[in-house]
Protein backbone atom coordinates (compact mmCIF):
# COMPACT_ATOMS: atom_id res chain seq x y z
CA UNK A 1 0.00 0.00 0.00
CA UNK A 2 1.02 3.48 -0.84
CA UNK A 3 2.20 5.58 2.76
CA UNK A 4 0.33 9.22 2.75
CA UNK A 5 2.51 11.66 1.81
CA UNK A 6 3.09 13.28 4.87
CA UNK A 7 5.07 10.17 6.44
CA UNK A 8 7.46 10.20 4.19
CA UNK A 9 10.47 12.80 3.63
CA UNK A 10 12.39 13.23 0.36
CA UNK A 11 15.09 10.90 1.58
CA UNK A 12 12.92 8.57 2.61
CA UNK A 13 11.17 8.27 -0.53
CA UNK A 14 14.50 8.12 -2.64
CA UNK A 15 15.38 5.18 -0.05
CA UNK A 16 12.63 3.55 -0.47
CA UNK A 17 13.11 3.49 -4.31
CA UNK A 18 16.51 2.25 -3.96
CA UNK A 19 15.48 -0.31 -1.36
CA UNK A 20 13.25 -1.55 -4.17
CA UNK A 21 15.61 -0.91 -7.03
CA UNK A 22 18.39 -3.05 -6.06
CA UNK A 23 17.26 -6.61 -6.73
CA UNK A 24 15.78 -5.05 -9.50
CA UNK A 25 19.41 -4.02 -10.90
CA UNK A 26 20.96 -7.25 -9.69
CA UNK A 27 18.19 -9.23 -11.65
CA UNK A 28 18.74 -7.12 -14.90
CA UNK A 29 22.33 -7.24 -14.59
CA UNK A 30 22.15 -11.16 -14.81
CA UNK A 31 19.93 -11.28 -17.49
CA UNK A 32 21.85 -8.32 -19.58
CA UNK A 33 25.05 -10.58 -18.81
CA UNK A 34 23.42 -12.89 -20.79
CA UNK A 35 24.41 -10.66 -23.66
CA UNK A 36 27.65 -9.75 -21.87
CA UNK A 37 29.00 -13.43 -21.91
CA UNK A 38 27.82 -14.26 -25.38
CA UNK A 39 29.40 -10.55 -26.68
CA UNK A 40 32.79 -11.95 -24.89
CA UNK A 41 32.65 -15.89 -25.28
CA UNK A 42 32.08 -15.22 -29.00
CA UNK A 43 34.37 -12.38 -29.64
CA UNK A 44 36.68 -14.33 -28.92
CA UNK A 45 36.22 -16.95 -30.93
CA UNK A 46 35.83 -15.10 -34.54
CA UNK A 47 35.11 -11.54 -35.85
CA UNK A 48 32.24 -12.88 -38.54
CA UNK A 49 30.73 -14.81 -35.16
CA UNK A 50 30.99 -11.37 -33.23
CA UNK A 51 29.12 -9.72 -36.43
CA UNK A 52 26.59 -12.16 -36.65
CA UNK A 53 26.40 -11.72 -32.66
CA UNK A 54 25.71 -7.81 -33.18
CA UNK A 55 22.76 -8.29 -35.76
CA UNK A 56 21.13 -11.56 -34.53
CA UNK A 57 20.77 -10.21 -31.47
CA UNK A 58 19.72 -7.06 -32.28
CA UNK A 59 16.62 -8.84 -34.67
CA UNK A 60 16.04 -10.76 -31.15
CA UNK A 61 15.82 -7.70 -29.18
CA UNK A 62 13.44 -5.67 -31.80
CA UNK A 63 10.98 -8.71 -31.30
CA UNK A 64 11.04 -9.44 -28.24
CA UNK A 65 11.23 -6.20 -26.43
CA UNK A 66 8.02 -5.09 -28.29
CA UNK A 67 6.24 -8.14 -27.36
CA UNK A 68 7.44 -7.97 -23.71
CA UNK A 69 6.49 -4.44 -23.58
CA UNK A 70 2.86 -5.42 -24.41
CA UNK A 71 2.86 -8.11 -21.49
CA UNK A 72 4.22 -5.66 -19.01
CA UNK A 73 1.18 -4.07 -18.92
CA UNK A 74 0.42 -6.53 -16.13
CA UNK A 75 2.32 -4.03 -13.66
CA UNK A 76 1.07 -0.55 -13.40
CA UNK A 77 -2.62 -2.63 -13.97
CA UNK A 78 -1.54 -4.60 -10.89
CA UNK A 79 0.39 -2.13 -9.11
CA UNK A 80 -2.44 0.11 -9.23
CA UNK A 81 -4.77 -2.99 -7.83
CA UNK A 82 -2.35 -3.54 -4.92
CA UNK A 83 -2.66 -0.30 -3.82
CA UNK A 84 -6.04 -0.22 -3.81
CA UNK A 85 -6.03 -3.73 -1.89
CA UNK A 86 -7.77 -5.65 -4.59
CA UNK A 87 -5.69 -8.68 -4.19
CA UNK A 88 -8.09 -10.83 -6.14
CA UNK A 89 -8.42 -8.66 -9.18
CA UNK A 90 -4.56 -9.35 -9.45
CA UNK A 91 -4.67 -12.99 -9.94
CA UNK A 92 -7.71 -12.84 -12.53
CA UNK A 93 -4.90 -9.92 -14.11
CA UNK A 94 -2.19 -12.27 -14.25
CA UNK A 95 -3.54 -15.13 -15.55
CA UNK A 96 -4.87 -13.10 -18.34
CA UNK A 97 -1.57 -12.11 -18.76
CA UNK A 98 -0.14 -15.16 -19.15
CA UNK A 99 -2.62 -16.31 -22.34
CA UNK A 100 -1.66 -13.10 -23.80
CA UNK A 101 2.08 -14.33 -23.59
CA UNK A 102 1.22 -17.39 -24.90
CA UNK A 103 -0.39 -15.86 -27.83
CA UNK A 104 2.38 -12.82 -28.51
CA UNK A 105 4.71 -15.99 -28.95
CA UNK A 106 3.42 -17.33 -32.21
CA UNK A 107 3.87 -13.69 -33.75
CA UNK A 108 7.45 -13.47 -32.46
CA UNK A 109 8.65 -17.32 -33.68
CA UNK A 110 7.08 -16.05 -37.23
CA UNK A 111 8.90 -12.88 -37.14
CA UNK A 112 12.19 -14.36 -36.27
CA UNK A 113 12.05 -17.64 -38.52
CA UNK A 114 12.51 -15.39 -41.33
CA UNK A 115 15.93 -13.59 -40.70
CA UNK A 116 16.80 -12.83 -44.61
CA UNK A 117 13.90 -10.28 -44.31
CA UNK A 118 15.48 -8.36 -41.55
CA UNK A 119 19.39 -8.31 -43.58
CA UNK A 120 17.94 -7.28 -46.78
CA UNK A 121 19.77 -3.46 -46.46
CA UNK A 122 23.10 -4.87 -44.83
CA UNK A 123 25.69 -6.03 -46.64
CA UNK A 124 27.16 -8.51 -45.08
CA UNK A 125 28.61 -12.35 -45.83
CA UNK A 126 27.42 -14.71 -46.24
CA UNK A 127 28.81 -16.90 -43.75
CA UNK A 128 27.64 -14.06 -41.40
CA UNK A 129 24.34 -14.21 -42.71
CA UNK A 130 24.14 -18.00 -41.83
CA UNK A 131 25.50 -17.58 -38.45
CA UNK A 132 22.46 -14.82 -38.10
CA UNK A 133 19.74 -17.38 -38.81
CA UNK A 134 20.96 -20.39 -37.01
CA UNK A 135 20.92 -18.27 -33.69
CA UNK A 136 17.46 -17.13 -34.62
CA UNK A 137 15.94 -20.57 -34.79
CA UNK A 138 17.83 -21.35 -31.95
CA UNK A 139 16.31 -18.42 -29.86
CA UNK A 140 12.85 -19.15 -31.76
CA UNK A 141 12.50 -22.16 -28.23
CA UNK A 142 13.34 -19.67 -25.83
CA UNK A 143 10.61 -17.34 -26.61
CA UNK A 144 7.86 -18.83 -24.82
CA UNK A 145 9.38 -19.42 -22.15
CA UNK A 146 11.25 -15.57 -22.15
CA UNK A 147 7.33 -14.17 -22.29
CA UNK A 148 5.92 -16.07 -19.64
CA UNK A 149 8.42 -15.42 -17.36
CA UNK A 150 8.31 -11.97 -18.00
CA UNK A 151 4.64 -11.90 -16.65
CA UNK A 152 5.53 -13.21 -13.45
CA UNK A 153 8.74 -10.33 -13.54
CA UNK A 154 5.85 -8.15 -14.09
CA UNK A 155 3.92 -9.35 -11.01
CA UNK A 156 6.66 -9.47 -8.98
CA UNK A 157 7.56 -5.85 -9.65
CA UNK A 158 3.97 -4.57 -9.24
CA UNK A 159 3.72 -5.82 -5.67
CA UNK A 160 7.16 -4.68 -4.53
CA UNK A 161 8.52 -8.55 -4.52
CA UNK A 162 11.29 -8.22 -7.02
CA UNK A 163 13.92 -10.42 -4.91
CA UNK A 164 11.96 -13.40 -6.55
CA UNK A 165 13.21 -12.92 -10.40
CA UNK A 166 16.49 -11.80 -9.14
CA UNK A 167 17.28 -14.90 -7.47
CA UNK A 168 15.60 -16.66 -10.54
CA UNK A 169 18.11 -14.87 -12.90
CA UNK A 170 21.20 -15.20 -10.99
CA UNK A 171 20.52 -18.78 -11.27
CA UNK A 172 19.57 -18.70 -14.40
CA UNK A 173 23.36 -17.06 -15.35
CA UNK A 174 24.77 -19.45 -13.45
CA UNK A 175 23.69 -21.99 -15.59
CA UNK A 176 23.99 -19.85 -18.90
CA UNK A 177 28.02 -19.05 -18.67
CA UNK A 178 28.85 -22.89 -18.71
CA UNK A 179 26.72 -23.85 -21.04
CA UNK A 180 27.87 -21.10 -23.32
CA UNK A 181 31.24 -22.57 -22.94
CA UNK A 182 30.29 -25.96 -24.14
CA UNK A 183 28.18 -24.54 -26.90
CA UNK A 184 30.34 -21.69 -28.76
CA UNK A 185 33.51 -24.05 -28.42
CA UNK A 186 32.68 -27.29 -28.82
CA UNK A 187 33.67 -29.28 -24.93
CA UNK A 188 32.95 -32.88 -24.07
CA UNK A 189 32.40 -34.15 -26.85
CA UNK A 190 29.69 -31.52 -28.54
CA UNK A 191 30.04 -30.15 -31.86
CA UNK A 192 31.55 -26.57 -31.29
CA UNK A 193 28.08 -24.35 -32.63
CA UNK A 194 29.95 -20.67 -32.17
CA UNK A 195 26.78 -17.55 -32.33
CA UNK A 196 24.00 -20.46 -32.78
CA UNK A 197 25.48 -22.27 -29.47
CA UNK A 198 24.41 -18.72 -27.60
CA UNK A 199 21.17 -19.04 -28.97
CA UNK A 200 20.33 -23.04 -27.47
CA UNK A 201 22.50 -22.28 -24.06
CA UNK A 202 19.43 -19.24 -24.04
CA UNK A 203 16.69 -21.17 -25.28
CA UNK A 204 17.76 -23.59 -22.15
CA UNK A 205 18.13 -21.17 -19.18
CA UNK A 206 14.98 -19.67 -20.23
CA UNK A 207 12.91 -22.47 -19.74
CA UNK A 208 14.76 -23.62 -16.30
CA UNK A 209 13.76 -19.85 -15.47
CA UNK A 210 10.09 -20.04 -16.30
CA UNK A 211 9.70 -23.05 -14.62
CA UNK A 212 11.13 -22.14 -11.32
CA UNK A 213 9.09 -18.87 -11.30
CA UNK A 214 5.97 -21.13 -12.09
CA UNK A 215 6.68 -23.37 -9.16
CA UNK A 216 7.45 -20.24 -7.00
CA UNK A 217 3.87 -18.68 -7.51
CA UNK A 218 2.14 -21.93 -6.86
CA UNK A 219 4.37 -23.11 -3.42
CA UNK A 220 5.04 -19.56 -2.04
CA UNK A 221 2.38 -18.74 0.54
CA UNK A 222 2.62 -15.00 -0.41
CA UNK A 223 0.99 -15.24 -3.71
CA UNK A 224 -2.13 -16.98 -1.93
CA UNK A 225 -3.80 -14.02 -1.31
CA UNK A 226 -4.35 -13.28 -5.65
CA UNK A 227 -5.93 -16.22 -6.17
CA UNK A 228 -4.40 -17.21 -8.63
CA UNK A 229 -6.46 -20.02 -10.83
CA UNK A 230 -6.58 -20.99 -13.96
CA UNK A 231 -8.87 -19.16 -16.48
CA UNK A 232 -10.18 -19.11 -19.69
CA UNK A 233 -9.23 -15.84 -21.20
CA UNK A 234 -12.06 -13.09 -21.01
CA UNK A 235 -11.83 -10.29 -23.73
CA UNK A 236 -12.89 -7.23 -21.00
CA UNK A 237 -9.42 -8.19 -19.52
CA UNK A 238 -7.41 -9.05 -22.71
CA UNK A 239 -8.54 -5.32 -23.65
CA UNK A 240 -7.44 -3.76 -20.58
CA UNK A 241 -4.22 -5.17 -20.96
CA UNK A 242 -3.95 -4.68 -24.87
CA UNK A 243 -5.00 -0.44 -24.12
CA UNK A 244 -1.79 -0.41 -22.24
CA UNK A 245 0.07 -2.79 -23.70
CA UNK A 246 0.01 -1.99 -27.51
CA UNK A 247 1.37 1.56 -26.98
CA UNK A 248 3.51 0.36 -24.38
CA UNK A 249 5.17 -2.49 -26.42
CA UNK A 250 5.41 0.22 -29.73
CA UNK A 251 6.80 2.50 -27.99
CA UNK A 252 9.60 -0.44 -26.63
CA UNK A 253 10.12 -1.65 -30.37
CA UNK A 254 10.65 2.20 -31.97
CA UNK A 255 13.06 2.27 -29.17
CA UNK A 256 15.13 -1.15 -29.52
CA UNK A 257 14.50 -0.99 -33.82
CA UNK A 258 15.79 2.58 -33.42
CA UNK A 259 19.33 0.77 -31.82
CA UNK A 260 18.32 -2.01 -34.31
CA UNK A 261 18.62 -0.63 -37.29
CA UNK A 262 21.69 1.49 -35.80
CA UNK A 263 23.45 -2.00 -35.54
CA UNK A 264 22.19 -2.87 -39.80
CA UNK A 265 23.12 0.33 -41.29
CA UNK A 266 26.59 -0.49 -39.37
CA UNK A 267 26.90 -3.67 -40.89
CA UNK A 268 26.99 -1.88 -44.40
CA UNK A 269 30.35 -0.61 -42.68
CA UNK A 270 32.41 -3.68 -42.42
CA UNK A 271 32.63 -6.08 -40.18
CA UNK A 272 35.36 -4.55 -38.19
CA UNK A 273 33.05 -1.33 -37.42
CA UNK A 274 29.92 -3.68 -36.80
CA UNK A 275 32.30 -5.28 -34.19
CA UNK A 276 33.04 -1.74 -32.42
CA UNK A 277 29.45 -0.84 -32.85
CA UNK A 278 28.28 -3.99 -30.94
CA UNK A 279 30.91 -2.98 -28.05
CA UNK A 280 29.58 -0.11 -27.71
CA UNK A 281 25.75 -0.61 -28.21
CA UNK A 282 26.50 -3.95 -25.24
CA UNK A 283 27.95 -0.87 -23.24
CA UNK A 284 24.83 1.27 -23.42
CA UNK A 285 22.99 -1.87 -23.18
CA UNK A 286 24.56 -2.46 -19.91
CA UNK A 287 25.18 0.89 -18.15
CA UNK A 288 21.06 1.82 -18.79
CA UNK A 289 20.32 -1.38 -16.23
CA UNK A 290 20.68 1.18 -13.27
CA UNK A 291 18.16 3.76 -14.37
CA UNK A 292 16.10 1.11 -15.79
CA UNK A 293 15.92 -0.57 -12.31
CA UNK A 294 15.03 2.96 -10.91
CA UNK A 295 12.38 2.85 -13.74
CA UNK A 296 10.89 -0.20 -12.54
CA UNK A 297 10.26 0.61 -8.81
CA UNK A 298 9.52 4.29 -9.23
CA UNK A 299 6.48 3.52 -11.13
CA UNK A 300 5.81 0.57 -8.89
CA UNK A 301 5.02 3.14 -6.07
CA UNK A 302 3.64 5.23 -8.35
CA UNK A 303 1.13 2.59 -9.61
CA UNK A 304 0.34 2.23 -5.61
CA UNK A 305 0.25 5.24 -4.92
CA UNK A 306 -2.52 6.14 -7.68
CA UNK A 307 -4.27 2.88 -6.55
CA UNK A 308 -4.48 4.05 -2.77
CA UNK A 309 -5.80 7.59 -4.22
CA UNK A 310 -2.90 9.52 -3.08
CA UNK A 311 -2.15 11.44 -5.80
CA UNK A 312 0.65 13.80 -4.08
CA UNK A 313 2.33 10.77 -2.40
CA UNK A 314 2.33 9.82 -6.71
CA UNK A 315 4.11 12.88 -7.72
CA UNK A 316 6.75 13.21 -5.21
CA UNK A 317 7.83 9.43 -5.68
CA UNK A 318 8.36 10.15 -9.74
CA UNK A 319 10.54 13.30 -8.56
CA UNK A 320 12.44 11.90 -6.29
CA UNK A 321 12.79 8.74 -8.98
CA UNK A 322 13.66 11.11 -11.31
CA UNK A 323 16.56 13.13 -9.56
CA UNK A 324 18.30 9.35 -8.28
CA UNK A 325 18.21 8.38 -11.73
CA UNK A 326 20.05 11.37 -13.58
CA UNK A 327 22.51 12.12 -11.02
CA UNK A 328 23.77 8.35 -11.31
CA UNK A 329 23.42 8.37 -14.77
CA UNK A 330 26.21 11.40 -14.19
CA UNK A 331 27.98 9.78 -12.24
CA UNK A 332 28.00 5.82 -14.37
CA UNK A 333 28.97 8.47 -17.34
CA UNK A 334 32.22 9.83 -16.16
CA UNK A 335 32.90 6.27 -15.07
CA UNK A 336 32.85 4.64 -18.65
CA UNK A 337 34.72 7.77 -19.93
CA UNK A 338 37.84 7.73 -17.63
CA UNK A 339 37.69 3.42 -17.73
CA UNK A 340 37.44 3.47 -21.63
CA UNK A 341 40.02 1.53 -22.68
CA UNK A 342 40.48 -1.18 -20.02
CA UNK A 343 36.39 -1.63 -20.63
CA UNK A 344 36.87 -1.81 -23.99
CA UNK A 345 40.27 -4.09 -23.70
CA UNK A 346 37.46 -6.99 -22.09
CA UNK A 347 35.47 -7.35 -25.67
CA UNK A 348 38.04 -7.57 -28.05
CA UNK A 349 41.74 -8.71 -29.19
CA UNK A 350 41.44 -7.11 -32.21
CA UNK A 351 43.43 -3.53 -32.17
CA UNK A 352 41.01 -2.15 -35.52
CA UNK A 353 37.82 -3.53 -33.46
CA UNK A 354 39.20 -1.52 -29.93
CA UNK A 355 39.27 1.44 -32.11
CA UNK A 356 36.24 1.47 -33.16
CA UNK A 357 34.81 1.03 -29.75
CA UNK A 358 36.99 3.69 -28.27
CA UNK A 359 35.60 6.30 -30.83
CA UNK A 360 32.45 5.90 -29.49
CA UNK A 361 32.45 5.46 -25.67
CA UNK A 362 31.60 10.12 -25.66
CA UNK A 363 28.95 9.31 -27.55
CA UNK A 364 27.81 6.14 -25.34
CA UNK A 365 28.39 8.72 -21.91
CA UNK A 366 26.29 11.16 -23.46
CA UNK A 367 23.44 8.47 -24.52
CA UNK A 368 23.05 7.24 -21.19
CA UNK A 369 22.42 10.43 -19.55
CA UNK A 370 19.52 11.25 -21.63
CA UNK A 371 18.14 7.60 -21.79
CA UNK A 372 18.11 7.67 -17.91
CA UNK A 373 15.73 10.70 -18.05
CA UNK A 374 13.42 9.83 -20.48
CA UNK A 375 13.26 6.20 -19.42
CA UNK A 376 12.27 7.22 -15.84
CA UNK A 377 9.90 9.66 -17.04
CA UNK A 378 8.69 7.19 -19.44
CA UNK A 379 8.08 4.43 -17.00
CA UNK A 380 6.22 7.12 -14.83
CA UNK A 381 3.79 7.86 -17.42
CA UNK A 382 2.72 4.47 -18.18
CA UNK A 383 2.25 4.22 -13.86
CA UNK A 384 -0.32 6.90 -14.90
CA UNK A 385 -1.82 4.56 -17.79
CA UNK A 386 -0.59 7.26 -20.23
CA UNK A 387 1.11 5.16 -22.90
CA UNK A 388 -0.18 6.61 -26.37
CA UNK A 389 1.90 10.17 -25.52
CA UNK A 390 5.35 8.55 -24.98
CA UNK A 391 4.51 6.28 -28.20
CA UNK A 392 4.77 9.35 -30.52
CA UNK A 393 7.55 11.18 -28.55
CA UNK A 394 9.65 8.16 -29.63
CA UNK A 395 8.45 7.72 -32.86
CA UNK A 396 9.59 11.51 -33.98
CA UNK A 397 12.44 11.60 -32.05
CA UNK A 398 14.05 8.49 -32.05
CA UNK A 399 12.56 7.45 -35.72
CA UNK A 400 12.66 10.60 -37.58
CA UNK A 401 16.31 12.31 -36.02
CA UNK A 402 17.81 9.60 -34.27
CA UNK A 403 17.25 7.01 -37.71
CA UNK A 404 16.83 9.28 -40.52
CA UNK A 405 19.26 11.39 -39.30
CA UNK A 406 21.55 9.18 -38.10
CA UNK A 407 21.53 7.59 -42.05
CA UNK A 408 21.91 10.64 -43.81
CA UNK A 409 24.79 12.19 -41.99
CA UNK A 410 26.06 8.63 -41.34
CA UNK A 411 26.28 7.91 -45.69
CA UNK A 412 25.79 11.04 -47.23
CA UNK A 413 27.61 14.52 -47.13
CA UNK A 414 26.80 17.06 -44.87
CA UNK A 415 27.75 21.00 -45.70
CA UNK A 416 30.67 19.80 -47.19
CA UNK A 417 31.96 17.84 -45.19
CA UNK A 418 32.90 14.21 -45.81
CA UNK A 419 30.26 11.61 -44.23
CA UNK A 420 30.34 10.69 -40.45
CA UNK A 421 30.03 6.71 -40.38
CA UNK A 422 29.01 4.74 -37.08
CA UNK A 423 30.29 8.33 -35.29
CA UNK A 424 26.92 9.88 -37.08
CA UNK A 425 24.53 7.12 -36.17
CA UNK A 426 25.40 7.50 -32.77
CA UNK A 427 25.95 11.23 -32.25
CA UNK A 428 22.06 11.24 -33.97
CA UNK A 429 20.92 9.19 -31.51
CA UNK A 430 22.23 10.82 -28.31
CA UNK A 431 20.70 14.01 -29.67
CA UNK A 432 17.38 12.27 -30.29
CA UNK A 433 17.27 10.96 -27.32
CA UNK A 434 17.79 14.47 -25.38
CA UNK A 435 14.46 15.71 -27.06
CA UNK A 436 12.66 12.54 -26.03
CA UNK A 437 13.78 13.04 -22.73
CA UNK A 438 13.09 17.07 -22.35
CA UNK A 439 9.37 16.21 -23.84
CA UNK A 440 8.83 13.41 -21.12
CA UNK A 441 10.17 15.22 -18.12
CA UNK A 442 7.65 18.03 -19.16
CA UNK A 443 4.95 15.88 -19.91
CA UNK A 444 5.22 13.73 -16.61
CA UNK A 445 5.40 16.75 -14.68
CA UNK A 446 2.45 18.35 -16.20
CA UNK A 447 0.26 14.39 -15.96
CA UNK A 448 1.66 14.34 -11.83
CA UNK A 449 -0.32 17.69 -10.94
CA UNK A 450 -3.05 17.39 -12.81
CA UNK A 451 -3.90 13.53 -11.90
CA UNK A 452 -7.55 13.21 -10.31
CA UNK A 453 -7.86 11.88 -7.05
CA UNK A 454 -10.39 9.07 -7.64
CA UNK A 455 -9.15 7.47 -10.82
CA UNK A 456 -11.37 5.56 -13.31
CA UNK A 457 -11.70 1.71 -12.01
CA UNK A 458 -10.09 -0.45 -13.89
CA UNK A 459 -12.17 -2.64 -16.87
CA UNK A 460 -11.84 -5.91 -14.37
CA UNK A 461 -13.61 -4.28 -11.57
CA UNK A 462 -16.22 -2.92 -13.48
Amino acid sequence: MAEMSTRLSGAQMTRRIATQAWPVLIGQWASIAFGVADTIMVGHSSPQDLAAMALGSSIYASVFVGLMGVVLALSPIAGQHFGAGRHDAIGRTWMQSLWLALWLTLLGDVLMGFPDVWLVMSAVDRSVTERVGAYLHALMFALPAALVFRTVYALNVAVSRPKVTMAINLVGLAIKVPLNYVLVYGKWGVPALGTAGCGYATAIVMWLSCGIALVALSRDRFYRIFAIRFDWPRWSHQRELLRLGIPTGLSYIVEVTSFTFMTLLAAGLGTTVTAGHQIAANLAALCFMLPLSLSVATSALVAQSIGAREPATARRYSRAGLRLAVGLALLVSSGLWFGRASIVDLYSDDDAVRRVALSLIGFVALFHCFDAAQGLSGAVLRAYKHAVAPMLVYTVSLWGVGLVGGWWIAFRPVFGHAPLGVAGLWGASAVALGIAAAVLVLWMVRISRTAPREPRPPIADR
